[in-house]
């Protein structure tokens, strides 16, 4: 529990006025971990013609995959990633993480077969799954539900925005309430949940993206992810704005988002990113995003400035 002086919320160790992953690991697993991410070679519903083609139109070819060491061999990129983050953190534990496409777009036998050996590693802590709520019925999450009993597992869920229009404007693929029955049906299960949104898509104003988060607080999954929409080379989006280039968030703008979506959030919610990492030469705006401690640092001092912290207005704002 929050030690330091004069910082308002409970869940911190430090100076954090929000639940970081850095201190749900510490208390979960008595001590730092980190992700080790995998692309298992899973393709998208919104791509191969399930529910649509060309994916949303933000994503790159690599699915969220970017990052990942470009090999088939899941060993070989297991050792790519370990090596990156032990030269960080030598003595951390390490979560499997499913990051690239949609990891649970297979038949059933197909995801056992991937799944059980990892839920069996004992060089992982925790198992970390990438998905959509459309390609999770009811047998994969009973398969989950007993892998859940032999090893932590979390399960992420991309919402990006509650907003219908933003969901056509992007090609997302599917509707609100499959989320949210997603969610309902996983936390049942006792699976630990986590929803992505998306702040700065053009279609939207700030308040739309405060109602996104006030939807986030009412189905209240486990922990949430927080980005910055990234303009990215050689993705559709990429492609409309070197053509039309439009206005996106400033810095500033994203920062004042941020903090009033993590005053909305309940106290106990795990906030695992605030923003993402920008793709190095692939990305084409916005090029502030590169900076990211830099805007974790200025969200941490918005926070003092404003003498606020994660949850201040939840109770208020959920039942207006």
């Amino acid at each position: 529990m929050n030690m330091i002086k004069n910082n308002p919320y409970p869940y911190s160790f430090d100076n954090k006025r929000y639940q970081t992953y850095n201190y749900f690991t510490h208390v979960t697993y008595g001590q730092k971990a980190f992700k080790v991410s995998i692309d298992a070679g899973f393709t998208c519903p919104n791509r191969d013609g399930t529910c649509g083609s060309g994916g949303c139109n933000f994503c790159s070819d690599r699915g969220s995959g970017d990052m990942i060491l470009k090999d088939r061999d899941l060993e070989l990129q297991i050792d790519h990633s370990e090596a990156i983050m032990l030269n960080k953190w030598p003595d951390a534990a390490r979560i499997a993480y499913f990051q690239a496409y949609t990891n649970t777009h297979a038949p059933l036998e197909e995801l056992m077969d991937l799944y059980t050996p990892f839920f069996n590693d004992d060089r992982f802590v925790g198992i970390d799954i990438a998905t959509r709520s459309d390609c999770l019925d009811d047998d994969k999450i009973a398969y989950f539900k007993s892998m859940n009993q032999l090893k932590d597992l979390t399960i992420e869920i991309g919402l990006q925005s509650i907003h219908k229009e933003t969901g056509v404007w992007m090609n997302r693929g599917h509707d609100l309430d499959s989320v949210e029955s997603c969610i309902q049906k996983l936390k049942q299960a006792g699976i630990r949940t986590c929803i992505h949104i998306i702040n700065g898509f053009p279609v939207e104003t700030p308040a739309m993206m405060l109602e996104t988060a006030d939807f986030v607080a009412r189905i209240k999954p486990d922990m949430i992810k927080i980005h910055m929409l990234h303009i990215i080379n050689d993705t559709k989006l990429g492609y409309q704005y070197k053509k039309n280039p439009f206005a996106m968030l400033t810095r500033e703008a994203y920062i004042d988002i941020v903090v009033q979506q993590i005053e909305r959030l309940p106290q106990d919610m795990v906030i695992a990113r605030l923003t993402g990492d920008g793709i190095g030469a692939d990305l084409l705006a916005p090029d502030w995003t590169r900076r990211k401690t830099v805007v974790l640092n200025d969200i941490d001092k918005l926070m003092v400035e404003r003498n606020t912290w994660q949850g201040k207005y939840y109770q208020r704002e959920i039942t207006q």
